[in-house]
């Protein structure tokens, strides 16, 4: 099956979105299922998922087949700004839209969430990392794959912690997502008896001069400066941490959210001994190689991160339950196509097997990295090693613990 491709272009709020998509026939139209990928593809997120994510997504489709339906994916730009992305959720469910996946920003992912419940319309959240999704923003149609903030903060905040970094101070981002991961990763350093000396807040996404808050951070003594927030914002942190030499004076950086496109950015000359985060890597195993290759035609030189994969990830298993149940039943309702969802055991080549937990959590191990050293590297984008694994039932948030209105104590 070749899958239909439309790329829908955004327009300022106020405005229409976008165009309205084209009008099939009856028949046609019950039996196709469309998925739009709304991600940031000019912004400070856009190397992490970007026209990554949706190539990503189209490879699913390509890999599933021709099950008797047929998948059409378009996507669009959300900006990173919250009243767009849910105005163009609102549109697109409008117009038949069966599923929304991707959506990083917290803040807009949050307000995708919001509309996918009032419309009772599917919503796979791939892109945020806020771990309310599935603690008291919980919500029927929404499932929360890969990351999230307690995850973060749990593998590598816990891991910096019993390096001896005892004492932080954070850069975070002023929003939902940087918000989270700061109270998240806050939480496991008071639990392993260290301290906060202190934090700054800045503006996202309109920061790009981080020396006024590295000061800030290295004036507070802290051992460590816990960078919240992810993507340009991270590696613009991270060059400027280099510039000033502030780890050459002992201060560790902990980059509580950062991905494989970022240390490319960074170079290993830099990047070099950086602790981090993924639920994905390309070179991890041999299934993790296999479709990292598949993946070549469409993402040239660029290796998938566990952002991007994901998207190819939760496609592959919302389309095999759209085949369990039948389309018909799936686009009724968001609320039914997540629980058969739920009642699947999920796997795939990205990540392995897999459940899915009554609270929309995805389950899957997380990964410890270590960035290399240029002389460790043996090829193009051969960045990491593996420190620790944290099994997928380990590495999430308890699920008695979030407050989810789904889960019944």
């Amino acid at each position: 099956m070749t899958p239909t491709r439309r790329s829908l272009l955004t327009a300022t709020v106020g405005a229409t979105l976008m165009p309205a998509l084209p009008r099939l026939g009856r028949a046609q139209a019950a039996n196709t299922i469309r998925i739009g990928v709304l991600n940031d593809q000019s912004g400070a997120y856009r190397d992490i998922s970007g026209p990554y994510g949706i190539e990503c997504t189209r490879q699913a489709v390509q890999e599933f087949g021709n099950k008797g339906f047929a998948v059409e994916v378009i996507a669009a730009d959300h900006q990173n700004k919250p009243d767009v992305g849910a105005n163009i959720a609102r549109q697109w469910y409008d117009q038949g839209v069966d599923l929304i996946l991707d959506v990083p920003t917290s803040s807009v992912g949050l307000a995708v969430n919001n509309v996918a419940r009032e419309k009772n319309k599917a919503y796979i959240n791939t892109g945020s990392a806020t771990s309310d999704l599935t603690g008291a923003q919980c919500g029927p149609t929404t499932v929360h794959w890969m990351y999230d903030t307690y995850m973060l903060a749990k593998s590598t905040g816990g891991a910096m912690v019993k390096a001896g970094g005892d004492s932080w101070f954070f850069i975070t981002a002023d929003y939902a997502f940087g918000h989270a991961l700061e109270r998240d990763t806050t939480a496991f350093v008071r639990a392993a008896g260290g301290k906060v000396n202190g934090s700054v807040k800045y503006p996202f996404p309109a920061t790009s001069d981080f020396s006024s808050f590295l000061v800030q951070a290295q004036a507070s003594r802290a051992k460590v400066i816990g960078l919240a927030n992810a993507g340009a914002d991270t590696v613009n942190s991270i060059k400027q941490a280099a510039e000033f030499g502030i780890t050459r004076r002992g201060v560790k950086l902990a980059a509580l959210l950062m991905f494989l496109p970022d240390v490319h950015a960074i170079g290993l000359q830099t990047a070099q001994g950086l602790v981090l985060t993924e639920s994905f890597y390309w070179g991890l195993n041999d299934r993790t190689r296999a479709v990292t290759e598949r993946l070549r035609p469409r993402l040239k030189d660029v290796k998938p991160n566990m952002a991007s994969i994901a998207n190819y990830s939760c496609t592959l298993h919302f389309l095999k339950a759209v085949a369990d149940m039948g389309v018909a039943a799936a686009k009724a309702s968001g609320t039914e196509i997540v629980n058969r969802m739920k009642a699947m055991p999920c796997d795939d080549d990205a990540f392995g097997p897999g459940t899915i937990r009554a609270d929309g959590r995805k389950l899957c191990p997380s990964y410890l990295f270590e960035v290399k050293s240029p002389a460790e590297s043996k090829a193009p984008w051969d960045y990491y090693k593996l420190l620790q694994t944290t099994p997928a039932e380990e590495a999430f948030r308890p699920l008695n613990e979030g407050g989810c209105p789904l889960v019944r104590s």
